[in-house]
């Protein structure tokens, strides 16, 4: 069988003007598969070229396949269950910088460049103290790239119109301002000059965005019969959710020159993300956080089968829709619509995912990701959130680590668990015992950085609700809510 190439397959080429510092699945299945649809759709007539931001990478491999790969999107789609395919042809080169650093920084030299993509992990915006600008490559990615605009600069000798639009996808907040502020570090490490930090900052453009898709990577384990559904052979399939969302906070310009919303595509160009960012953490994180505890207690194993069962499926519900979505800002009908697509997501039967994945720190979650909407219901509402407090009712019985004799595998860090621990083998099912643990949990500042117990009912709230969990069952519990 073939292998996937150009020669195999009609595809078009581009026109350089995307960088792009990663080779990984998120950025392929997100960003790649975007800028091919505006090649398609408006004619953005913009080409990728993708550089390996560590020694090791797919460079390689996304050359011997002339920069084509396929893409399988699975999920719900118009409230019906979708599969569907397409190959990828906006990527024109591969580089891999540790091999050939001379190729890489060529790439300042062009003047059609006007986008900097990313996503080099978490760990990839950071300040590495030892990069120099002689290096060849330099360790870090900042580094990499302020040598690239380095160059661009002196060939350009600071023009304007040279400067470039920076979207970073990367999962950490700001994270634009961050990788801004290590350029504007280097160039004074190394002593890049006065009308080179000037042109950083009046003619480069730095978004904060927030990226969101789920991309479930190589879908090794039925490749054999992807293989033969394609007819070619592709070592670099990818498969990713229907669900995306990319919000770009920048100027104006940004979103006309990056034509995201005249193709339909669920890109939000606005001057605050933050709303956006809040909408995610309480609603999706949130929703994933306070079903957790609750499903698995329930007997549930999978997101899924939460959603597909009756009674835990309406308690989820509850806390999206009457807790969650009133302590945010935003328009109504965008949050009932984003509320309805994350209910989709977690309802996509090609993706199977576990409860116990996304238990991991469950304490810290909630703090985070739940609290933050409990205390602002209450704010507003002068209640209490019940479903919200059940949860954490749930989560404390949880950490018991035992559901109907069977161990729970608590991941989290140890003191949390030996704090658990302790409190846990201190209870004998008794009223009292019960109540002495939920004060020690919501009295403990090291958990929340706050004393929950001096919460108006939320202590005697939620010792009834743990007190039914572990005498009545989850299943008879959570009736009661």
């Amino acid at each position: 069988m073939k292998k996937l190439s150009r020669s195999i397959v009609p595809t078009h080429s581009y026109p350089e003007r995307v960088i792009q510092f990663g080779e990984g699945n998120f950025l392929r299945a997100f960003a790649d598969w975007m800028i091919h649809d505006m090649n398609k759709k408006v004619g953005f007539d913009s080409g990728v070229v993708v550089v390996q931001p560590i020694a090791n990478g797919l460079c390689k491999i996304l050359s011997d396949q002339d920069g084509l790969y396929t893409l399988y999107l699975n999920g719900i789609k118009n409230g019906k269950a979708v599969s569907e395919y397409q190959i990828i042809d906006c990527i024109q080169r591969a580089i891999n910088p540790y091999e050939n650093y001379p190729i890489y920084l060529a790439n300042a030299e062009n003047p059609n460049l006007r986008f900097v993509i990313s996503n080099t992990t978490e760990a990839g915006i950071a300040y590495h103290k030892d990069d120099r600008l002689e290096d060849a490559p330099q360790k870090s990615y900042p580094g990499k790239l302020t040598a690239l605009l380095y160059r661009r600069y002196q060939i350009f000798k600071g023009a304007s119109k040279n400067g470039l639009i920076i979207l970073p996808c990367e999962l950490i907040d700001r994270n634009g301002d961050n990788l801004k502020k290590i350029i504007l570090q280097y160039a004074v490490d190394w002593e890049l000059g006065n009308e080179f930090i000037r042109w950083i900052n009046e003619d480069n453009i730095f978004c904060n965005t927030l990226v969101d898709r789920i991309v479930p990577g190589y879908p090794k384990d039925k490749i054999d019969v992807i293989t033969e559904e394609l007819g070619y052979k592709d070592n670099l399939v990818v498969e990713g959710e229907q669900f995306h969302l990319w919000v770009i906070e920048g100027l104006k310009e940004v979103k006309e020159e990056f034509p995201a919303s005249q193709c339909g595509l669920n890109v939000v160009f606005t001057d605050n993300m933050e709303p956006y960012r809040t909408r995610k953490v309480r609603i999706l994180n949130g929703a994933h956080t306070s079903l957790v505890p609750v499903g698995y207690l329930y007997g549930i194993e999978k997101v899924r089968e939460s959603l597909e069962d009756a009674v835990v499926g309406r308690f989820l519900k509850n806390v999206i829709f009457n807790e969650i979505c009133p302590t945010l800002d935003l328009p109504e009908k965008e949050l009932i619509k984003f509320s309805n697509d994350v209910l989709d997501r977690f309802k996509n039967p090609y993706l199977e995912h576990a409860l116990m994945s996304i238990s991991l720190n469950s304490i810290s979650k909630y703090k985070t990701r739940v609290l933050p909407s409990v205390l602002e219901y209450i704010k507003r509402k002068n209640e209490l959130p019940k479903h919200l407090l059940f949860s954490l009712a749930a989560l404390i019985a949880f950490y018991k680590g035992d559901r109907n004799g069977e161990i729970i595998n608590l991941a989290d860090d140890p003191e949390v668990l030996d704090f658990f621990k302790s409190q846990w083998s201190q209870v004998d099912g008794s009223e009292k015992s019960i109540a002495k643990i939920v004060n020690s949990v919501l009295s403990n500042t090291n958990l929340w950085s706050i004393n929950l117990a001096k919460i108006k009912g939320m202590e005697i709230e939620i010792a009834s609700a743990l007190d039914a969990i572990i005498n009545k069952g989850m299943k008879k519990a959570i009736l009661n809510v």
